[in-house]
């Protein structure tokens, strides 16, 4: 059982340096969020799963760290993502499309029609 756990953890921590290659490769905030969250979750997730296998003792407290980073990391990235287009954080010029900004338009447009 040690050499599953270990080689879960070795698997997580790989995929953790991912995140934070990611962090440094990607040409705006906006990638550099997705990239540190995605790789992050699924590498501490890995580590945490292989601490279980590894200290079998501490499985109750390793399942509630599980699932607070379930719940908390995809809304602190979303979180992050929307401050920052809400202070017009530049996107790279290779973005084509920001579907968040067509829908602050749309509703710009309506509410200025509801006013006239």
């Amino acid at each position: 059982m040690e050499l599953v756990g270990a080689i879960i953890v070795l698997i997580g921590s790989i995929f953790l340096f991912l995140g934070a290659l990611g962090i440094l490769r990607m040409p705006d905030s906006f990638n550099r969020i997705q990239a540190g969250t995605k790789a992050t979750t699924l590498g501490t997730l890995l580590s945490l799963a292989g601490l279980i296998f590894l200290m079998p003792g501490w499985w109750g407290k390793l399942i509630v760290l599980i699932m607070f980073i379930i719940l908390t990391n995809p809304v602190s990235s979303h979180v992050l993502a929307r401050a920052a287009h809400h202070i017009k954080t530049p996107l790279t010029p290779q973005t084509v499309i920001d579907k968040y900004a067509d829908e602050e338009n749309k509703e710009l447009d309506n509410h200025k029609t509801e006013v006239a």
